[in-house]
């Protein structure tokens, strides 16, 4: 009776295992046959890092135009202009006779910012009375107004420590450089020295872009189970789909082994091609993103239950990219996300794994230092591959009631004896 039992079990394992080889070719040709999963498991992860690297490929923003309203007409105020237009940042376009001409210059894009300078600036520094620049900017783009205020700033600071020296009186140049700088400081910007816009976004968006890849790819296969199947399961008639984890295994082995290719490449040669700050370990870095892509598939896979079409992936998963970028703490504070919206990014492995991928990659982090983070992605990894299976023993349920109730249906019509049904 032993004999048997362990025959049984080895016969089980092994129809298991070619099951889930199976399985795992079918879910290869589909990536390869569907054009739309092709697009989506391929494609867009070979693109689309490109086209976000390309765009903020110049770090910061240069030359911004401005317009220039010089009520002064002074040689104080044409010093102030001439060191703004010296500035890397700001470029002065033209000047205007008054607002109404600097804004008209603003609506139609000849500039960005207006620098007006009142016609008492020169008076009241000579009198040694307070003055004031205003400055205008077109706040549709946050890195125009940076720019400006940078720039405009960093020359009256200059302009201030002129004149603190012309009216000290001092006899040496160290007594001038004391006076202008009675504290002498250095401004390091640590992991991103050039304060550059792509060194902090990229590496959030790259790992975002996996996320939303496999949620559109597997949505997308599950679209298309769905309307080939009779039933419209998810699972499809056919004895190989028979054990829920030979379909959970053999769906997330294909999965795993195209976003392990496409992982290398977007986070790693990616960020190497556009010269990114890139200084983690590489086994540290294989070992984070492991948990990540995991997770990743088997939220993917459990979020396969509510696509019903091909089309409704695009309704259910392509508008929350944005949401999910901003909720995760990077291009928003997380100290300033309301503590909802923090709980419901902790539901998203990319919120664990943006956090943990740029502080490992850009900061280089080790694994114990992005301990939570870790930790947060092998705990989704579980509970998604129990959702997944629950979803998918569901799918199969689902499909025996349906095959039994067609059966039943044919035999009361006269299509089938009994013997053939109980077959």
């Amino acid at each position: 009776m032993s004999t048997t039992r362990k025959f049984d079990f080895g016969k089980t394992v092994k129809q298991g295992l070619n099951d889930i080889l199976y399985i795992w070719g079918k879910e290869m040709k589909s990536v390869i046959k569907d054009q739309g999963v092709w697009l989506f498991f391929l494609v867009v992860p070979l693109v689309y890092p490109l086209v976000y690297s390309l765009i903020y490929n110049t770090e910061v923003i240069r030359e911004v135009p401005v317009v220039v309203i010089d009520n002064s007409h002074s040689f104080k105020s044409r010093e102030f202009l001439r060191k703004v237009d010296a500035t890397p940042d700001v470029k002065i376009a033209a000047y205007a006779g008054d607002m109404v001409e600097a804004r008209n210059m603003l609506r139609e894009k000849k500039a960005y910012g207006i620098i007006y300078i009142p016609s008492t600036f020169a008076k009241d520094i000579y009198r040694m009375v307070q003055t004031h620049v205003s400055i205008f900017c077109d706040m549709s783009g946050l890195l125009y107004y940076k720019s400006i205020l940078i720039a405009c700033t960093d020359v009256s600071l200059d302009m201030n420590n002129d004149i603190k020296v012309d009216r000290a009186g001092n006899t040496t140049e160290q007594q001038d450089e004391v006076t202008r700088y009675p504290i002498n400081y250095e401004s390091v910007a640590m992991y991103n020295p050039q304060n550059g816009f792509a060194s902090f976004l990229i590496p959030a968006v790259l790992v975002l872009i996996i996320q939303q890849t496999l949620l559109l790819g597997v949505g997308l296969s599950a679209g298309t189970a769905r309307e080939s199947n009779r039933f419209k399961d998810l699972v499809p008639i056919n004895n190989h789909y028979n054990g829920t984890l030979r379909i959970v295994f053999g769906k997330g082995l294909c999965y795993f082994m195209v976003y392990a290719i496409d992982s290398v490449y977007v986070l790693g040669v990616v960020p190497w091609i556009f010269k990114l700050n890139q200084i983690a370990m590489p086994w540290t870095l294989i070992e984070f993103i492991i948990p990540f892509i995991i997770a990743c598939i088997f939220f993917a896979m459990s979020c396969s239950i509510f696509v019903r079409s091909r089309e409704l992936c695009f309704l259910i998963f392509l508008f929350c990219s944005l949401p999910l970028l901003f909720i995760s703490g990077i291009s928003w504070p997380g100290t300033a996300i309301p503590p909802f919206w923090k709980a419901v990014s902790y539901i998203f492995p990319s919120t664990f794994g943006i956090n943990g991928f740029v502080r490992v990659n850009s900061m280089g982090a080790t694994l114990s230092e992005v301990k939570f983070e870790y930790q947060a992605l092998w705990l989704q990894a579980g509970f998604y591959f129990i959702t997944t299976c629950v979803v998918y023993r569901w799918q199969i349920l689902n499909s025996r009631i349906h095959v039994v109730r067609k059966y039943k249906d044919m035999k009361k019509a006269g299509y089938l004896s009994l013997h053939n049904v109980q077959e």
